[in-house]
């Protein structure tokens, strides 16, 4: 971030940027891992610059910091908390207890090692370290003197330096028991959930390991939520124009009950279209394939399944049509993200068009690809415009896009009601080559009172709407480059553009002066 003092502390500097997060309507930060870590740990002339590389659970890392002395460093810590809970924001840290800096058995002997590697890793018969961390060695979380540290980490961040939450790194590794045989009820989770100091505390995981292990909606823990990678594909795939997406579609949509199958109860899904690990949103856009020869690994590194489209060009191109059309489908995934069931995350810098140069793993590049660039010049300001409006919406609708009651449970007669249309009302096209979803939701037998067309046919496509008591006003339209006022929808259908997606809501929502926000 810009400072004038070279001096100054990276959680300094932050603090500066919370009028930016403010205007956007960010009310979470999800901070990648900030727990002491090695800066060394990567292909030579290169720096970690993602943290996941843990040699402490307990302190913050140096570089991020003053570094006067230990006490105030960790008072510079809380008082950064402090100061993004006046401006109500809440803080999440990303925490690796899954794995160490310390890599396998021929890996560096920092802490953990030293200490009893018996004890804290998975070794196997053979001496070797058991890794389905992809880092070396992993974690025996399970075994109580390790859960008591971790225990013991948490409750260090929470109690005493008052973060929110937490995002475990590969959380579904810490399920796992002797042999890493994966644990129905893993006493780290158990422990989480019956220690006192942490029963306010927001849990996030993600719910798959190196090892193969993926439990989504029957993750061991009652009280995490989880990302959600299906639902990252899934809409991606449906812009993308790929066969047998629509129903995938709807069924993100309305909070992945295939997946999430409790009812009646908040659906723990983390939705997201980007975050730290892959393409970003306006790479996802601009490239077919990863371009990580920058981390020195011969492009061997990152997930080669991104579902990416480049629109017709690989990489960056001044064809109009095709930079019309990228920046139209950021727009079409932006909106699906907060018209979906579920907490909406997403990525630095994507609401400004930032680009890594196509690279899906930039954990290496602690330089200009790596960072988010201040500077207006270089800032898309129509999608971050595009941004501000939508998630004002969400905000606005917050009773309608309420996530705390799943799917249509006739027991509440004013929860939010799914209706599926098509191109005709309540006729969805589920088929394999449908390119369409259309839906409205009604609160109990009330009038409809919003009406969403996604349109990823590469032609126009009319629509037709169902009957309001109130006027209908078109709020989004992805096609159009300026956010324009609402306007009243007469007819009895309307045309979508090809890509494109029409959010309407009824007059009723918003009174009769169309006052949004």
């Amino acid at each position: 971030t810009e400072s004038t003092d070279k001096d100054e502390s990276c959680f300094k500097k932050f603090l500066k940027k919370i009028p930016y997060l403010k205007e956007l309507g960010i009310t979470t930060i999800e901070l990648l891992p900030i727990f002491c870590f090695d800066p060394t740990d990567a292909p030579n002339g290169l720096k970690n610059f993602w943290g996941y590389s843990p040699i402490n659970w307990f302190t913050p890392h140096f570089e991020y910091l003053s570094n006067e002395s230990a006490e105030k460093n960790r008072e510079e810590f809380r008082k950064f908390v402090e100061e993004c809970h006046k401006a109500d924001i809440e803080v999440i840290l990303d925490v690796v207890y899954n794995h160490t800096s310390e890599g396998d058995s021929k890996g560096p002997a920092i802490s953990w090692k030293g200490i009893d590697e018996n004890l804290y890793y998975f070794i196997g018969k053979d001496k070797n370290y058991q890794d389905v961390s992809g880092c070396g060695n992993t974690i025996a979380a399970n075994r109580g003197l390790v859960r008591k540290l971790i225990i013991e980490s948490l409750k260090c961040w929470a109690s005493e330096l008052g973060v929110d939450g937490f995002r475990f790194d590969l959380g579904i590794a810490l399920s796992r028991g002797e042999n890493l045989s994966p644990l129905d009820n893993p006493p780290i989770f158990e422990d989480i959930e019956c220690e006192p100091e942490l029963i306010d505390i927001k849990f996030i995981s993600e719910p798959w390991d190196c090892g193969g292990l993926y439990k989504l909606g029957d993750f061991p823990s009652k009280n995490t939520f989880t990302w959600n990678g299906h639902f990252r594909d899934d809409l991606r795939r449906f812009w993308k124009g790929d066969k047998d997406t629509a129903w995938n579609m709807s069924d993100k949509i309305k909070g992945t009950p295939s997946i999430y199958k409790e009812e009646n109860i908040f659906p723990k899904t983390i939705n997201f279209i980007t975050s730290h690990d892959g393409f970003t949103l306006k790479d996802l856009v601009t490239f077919n394939r990863k371009h990580n020869f920058a981390n020195r690994e011969q492009n061997r590194d990152g997930d080669n399944h991104n579902n990416s489209w480049n629109h017709g060009i690989e990489g960056p191109t001044t064809n109009l049509l095709i930079n019309d059309l990228r920046k139209r489908q950021q727009k079409n995934l932006i909106l699906s993200l907060f018209i979906s069931k579920g907490v909406p995350m997403i990525l630095m810098g994507d609401e400004i068009g930032r680009s890594q140069g196509g690279n899906n793993n930039s954990w290496c590049q602690n330089n200009l690809l790596g960072w988010m660039n201040w500077e207006h010049a270089q800032q898309d300001l129509e999608l971050l415009e595009f941004f501000k409006y939508v998630i004002k919406i969400r905000k606005k609708l917050i009773d309608i896009f309420n996530p705390s009651l799943l799917l249509n449970n006739q027991k509440h007669v004013n929860i939010p009601r799914y209706h599926w249309h098509g191109i005709k009302l309540d006729n969805p096209d589920w088929s394999s080559w449908s390119h369409t979803v259309a839906f409205s939701i009604n609160k109990g037998n009330t009038n409809p009172l919003v009406w969403i067309g996604l349109n990823a046919y590469s032609k126009s496509i009319d629509f037709s709407l169902p009957k309001c008591k109130y006027n209908w006003l078109k709020v989004v339209d992805t096609s159009m480059s300026e956010i324009s006022k609402p306007s009243i929808v007469s007819e009895k259908s309307v045309s979508i553009k090809s890509r494109s997606s029409l959010l309407i809501i009824s007059e009723q929502v918003f009174g009769a002066k169309n006052n949004i926000f």
